[in-house]
């Protein structure tokens, strides 16, 4: 007899048994071919969901130094901005 199950599609319209193994199945499509024939991208994307938190906050701080312009310093201006104890950049 037919029964009713929780199943979640991931965006090639595959079926999963859970979230975590969609959002993966996702990533690894992003990722596309990684390592000899394709066989680290599944790690990869895992890897990814599990860091998750990381990777946003490394993001979170990209935008911000980004978000101004920043300010481009060469070698010379960081050599003479440490002798001077000037901090504040």
């Amino acid at each position: 007899m037919a029964r009713t199950i929780e199943a979640y599609v991931d965006d090639r319209g595959h079926l999963h048994t859970s979230p975590s193994t969609a959002v993966v199945a996702d990533i690894a499509a992003i990722l596309g071919r990684v390592g000899d024939e394709g066989g680290l991208t599944s790690g990869v994307a895992a890897l990814i969901l599990e860091k998750r938190e990381a990777i946003e906050k490394a993001f979170a701080d990209f935008d911000k130094l980004t978000a101004n312009g920043g300010e481009v310093i060469d070698a010379s201006d960081r050599l003479r901005w440490k002798a001077s104890g000037d901090k504040s950049l």
